[in-house]
Order: structure tokens, then sequence, then C-alpha cells
């Protein structure tokens, strides 16, 4: 297993087609591809794509690695190669993304959950567990995919749990994963924070709102660019929405309610500024895994 492991690890060299194409043949190549187009990630991009086609886990890869493939089976794995090279996210070419171990259907309606988002999870987490509210309301302003509102509802099984978008397409597709997850969120179409005004008072304000600066948005990734504007234009400096949402979550919260938002990398400092200046106390910053302070969040006064 660990001698296959570093074989797929490695690309290949450039060489002629086999006579008949393994499953690990077939993951080689990809990789190859994936490395030459300069993808961040070729062995997972080709791994997950693989699996997607042929109906199985990345695991089961390994444990069939030498079983040749159909030629129905070579094109629906050539389909998928082709769409992530034309600059299609991953997710978006298998319809589905982890969050917080749940699976995510998500689509071009939606933005892609980030594992860095977990981090703002796991702050709306901790800052309940402080307050130890007797009933718990949580909000979750511009929920997309319903990614962060699902987690939440997860740990956090007894809260009541709202989410807003002021896309009905993605509250489509947030309603579908809460079905399909058997998670009780309920849903709220509308700008910001204005839909939850009738279910206030809330013990926490959670938000993952559009923060990069709109001059930096011709910069992205091919595959990011793919995603919903809306859900990635922050306005010149990024915080346009973050301010608005500052301004509107006071009075929505309860006595020792908080509010925590994701922000960009480099935002922290302005964002925690912003907090202080609306009267929140406790201000602070939490990093992501990467180093990066990703979540700035504050406490009603």
């Amino acid at each position: 297993m660990t001698r296959l492991a570093a074989e797929i690890a490695a690309p290949p060299p450039e060489a002629g087609a086999p006579a008949r194409w393994t499953v690990l043949d077939v993951i080689k190549w990809t990789i190859a591809r994936f490395t030459e187009r300069r993808l961040d990630t070729p062995r997972l991009d080709a791994e997950v794509l693989v699996a997607h086609a042929l109906g199985l886990s990345r695991v089961q890869l390994y444990v069939q690695h030498d079983r040749p493939l159909l030629a129905a089976e070579l094109a629906a794995i050539r389909e998928l190669i082709k769409r992530r090279q034309a600059g299609q996210s991953v997710a978006y070419v298998v319809g589905k993304k982890e969050f917080w171990g749940l699976e995510l259907a998500v689509d071009a309606r939606v933005l892609v959950p980030r594992p860095d988002t977990e981090t703002l999870v796991e702050e709306g987490r901790d800052r309940l567990d402080a307050a130890a509210h007797a009933a718990e309301r949580v909000g979750d302003v511009g929920t997309g995919s319903g990614a962060v509102a699902l987690a939440l509802k997860k740990v956090r099984p007894a809260a009541a749990l709202f989410a807003t978008d002021l896309s009905a397409d993605a509250l489509a597709v947030a309603r579908g994963n809460a079905q399909r997850l058997a998670l009780d969120v309920t849903f709220l179409e509308g700008d910001l924070a204005e839909p939850l005004a009738p279910h206030a008072p809330f013990s926490l304000l959670a938000a993952n709102l559009p923060y990069v600066a709109t001059g930096d948005l011709a910069g992205l990734p091919p595959e990011v660019r793919a995603e919903p504007a809306r859900a990635l234009d922050g306005g010149a400096d990024g915080l346009d929405l973050v301010r608005r949402l500052i301004g509107q979550a006071p009075p929505l919260l309860g006595a020792g309610g908080a509010l925590a938002l994701e922000i960009g990398a480099g935002q922290a400092h302005a964002a925690a500024a912003l907090l202080t200046a609306a009267g929140f106390t406790d201000v602070r910053r939490r990093r992501d895994l990467a180093g990066i302070e990703r979540v700035v969040s504050g406490v009603k006064a």
C-alpha cells in the first residue's frame, strides 16, 4: 500500500498509452495532466474525480488499482477531466463538498465551502459555550450552501437555527442539504440580517460574507471566478458587507450575544476595529490552520 501511494504521488514520465488502462494507469495519467496545468492539488483532484466516475471511495482506488477499465468508464473519467481542465472546481464537477464531516451538495448557484470556514464554526461554538444561554438561537447570515448553519446545528442540536441569503437559488441548495442531512434549520430570503428581526434575540450571529476586494476579483484562480460573483465581491476594500452587518447586529443580539465574522487575509485588524467602534466587547481574532487570522468576533456590550 505504501509503495502504491508513493507511485501515485509522483507523476510518471511521459509514455505511450497502455494497451489496457487500469485504475492506476488512469490516475497516474490524470495526475500528470493536472501537474502540467499547474493545478494546486493534482493528485487529490485526480483521485476524487476518478473515484467519483467509478462510484468508488478513494481507499477503494488503492484496493482495485490493477482493475482494467471499461470503455464507458474511461469515457466518464475523460469527461470529468475535461471539465476540471476547463476551470471548474472539483466540487462543482462532482457536485458535492465535505464540510465539518457533512457531505453537502454544491453547484454553480453557491460558493464552494472551504476548510478555512470551519474556523468560523469553531469560534461560534466556543462563543456559545462561554455564554451558556439557557435557550440558544443562532443565525447564519449569507448561508449559501448552508454549510455554517448546518455545521452549527450539528454541534448544537438543541439550538434554534436560522439562516438567510439574498439568493433564492442559494437557499434552494441549502434547503436541499438540510433535508438530506435531516438537520432542522429555518431558511429566510432577504438582505443580510434583516429577515432575522422577527426571530430575535439571538445568542450568536455568524457570517461568511463576501470579502474579496472588487479590484482583486480578476486575479482569482479560474475555478474561483466561476463561483457566483455576488458571493465573492466585498466592495472596494472587501469589507462593505461586514460593515453593514456589524451595524445591523446589535439590536438582534440578546445580552451576551456574539457576532462572529469570517474575513480575508489581512483584514482582521480593520474588522476588529469596526467591532470595537460599534460597541462590541471581548473582541478577538482566530487563526485558521494556515495561521491566517480568519475570524473576528465580539460580544454585545
